[in-house]
């Protein structure tokens, strides 16, 4: 077995959308293996061959089998994956309230 974290975020250095992604990550306390990409868009064949897109951030996480990019994708993911949503069933609170076509008539 291998002791490398089974998620893989590919960045840039001082990308503000990989920031975003890499605070999600930290908030959620997930292990991740960064890879440092080419500022270049042109050179960024890595993240092409994983993702299909040379954008960065792009994100593979073994434990579910996806590969994304896109930061607001990624953060979406991490919330429902890892986040409360996911340690709480994913009951979304708000939608307990009676049917309004109901009037309160019995």
């Amino acid at each position: 077995m291998s002791d490398e974290p089974a998620i893989t975020l590919y960045r840039l250095q001082a990308c503000p959308y990989c920031e975003r992604v890499v605070r999600k990550l930290h908030e959620y306390d997930l292990d991740y293996r960064s890879r440092f990409v080419e500022p270049m868009h042109s050179q960024r064949n890595v993240v092409k061959r994983i993702s299909g897109k040379r954008t960065a951030p792009a994100i593979v996480d073994e434990n579910t089998g996806l590969t994304m990019s896109e930061s607001a994708n990624i953060v979406e993911y991490l919330e429902k994956t890892y986040g409360e949503a996911a340690t709480d069933g994913g009951v979304d609170v708000g939608d307990d309230r009676e049917d309004a076509d109901n009037g309160g008539a019995a």
